[in-house]
């Protein structure tokens, strides 16, 4: 059984500024803003939504397989997913752009200032979901725009069922784009905030909306999580950390946990 996982490949670059930003930004000056952070602290990390889910997937014994396109400068990624034994035959180098990026700077309140370039996964496109055998499910994670509305359609063509997960990729979208996702997906995994924003633009409510799905997953932070289907809604507690760090990436592995779950036929209560 293989998950083929639609979505951005990236790489994190995430840097510390030893102080805070409002001692540097003035509120009256905002209009003419022009600032400079000293950052010693950089780390540069393999991340991306497919990516990040893929390795996930893998550390539970899974089979994934994911399906982005990154640039350039991909040999060092490429290096560590071989490393992880992460099957790359679907992530296509596109030699004219860099691969996704993000810059992330956190000052020492827990404050972020983040830059993303999305370079070659603005081409998403030009993969295809038409190498099917094995495949048992899918996943649409974010990605390009018009590149997660051909996977979605190519997996519901296709007759794989998928998870839908807009995540970041969601103010792409307009509620008609919204409607047509939930109909052809099986699965729809947001966060509560997410869900908001997907009610607000469909008009649809959560009962119209699990009539179009199999599931509907809702994260809610330290909250756990809650799983509205078949009539119910089965609420999931949030595990206790053994440490707080960064909550990036956690949304990712949850998924992660949810493919695992499904491609093993386990109950909902698990999977969660």
């Amino acid at each position: 059984m293989t998950a083929l996982i639609c979505g951005s490949i990236a790489y994190d670059n995430i840097m510390v500024f030893h102080d805070r930003f409002k001692n540097h930004i003035l509120p009256d000056k905002v209009h003419v803003l022009s600032v400079s952070f000293l950052v010693p602290e950089m780390r540069k990390e393999f991340g991306g939504c497919a990516g990040n889910i893929a390795y996930n997937l893998k550390l539970l014994g899974g089979d994934p397989l994911p399906m982005a396109t990154v640039g350039k400068d991909f040999p060092r990624y490429g290096a560590w997913m071989d490393e992880c034994d992460i099957n790359r035959r679907h992530v296509s180098i596109i030699d004219s752009e860099f691969t996704a990026q993000a810059f992330i700077t956190t000052d020492l309140d827990a404050n972020q200032i983040t830059a993303f370039h999305p370079g070659a996964m603005n081409m998403s496109h030009l993969n295809d979901v038409t190498e099917t055998e094995g495949i048992t499910i899918g996943m649409v994670s974010p990605d390009g725009r018009e590149g997660m509305i051909q996977h979605a359609s190519q997996f519901a063509d296709a007759g794989i069922p998928f998870i839908f997960d807009p995540s970041q990729g969601l103010p792409m979208f307009d509620g008609d784009d919204l409607r047509r996702f939930i109909d052809q997906a099986t699965w729809l995994a947001v966060n509560d905030y997410e869900w908001e924003l997907i009610r607000d633009r469909t008009g649809l409510s959560e009962s119209e909306t699990q009539e179009m799905l199999s599931a509907l997953i809702i994260t809610r932070g330290a909250k756990g999580s809650e799983i509205h289907t078949g009539g119910k809604c089965i609420e999931i507690l949030a595990a206790k950390p053994a440490e707080t760090a960064d909550p990036t990436g956690c949304g990712d592995a949850y998924r992660a946990g949810l493919l695992y779950g499904l491609m093993n036929e386990l109950d909902w209560e698990t999977t969660g």
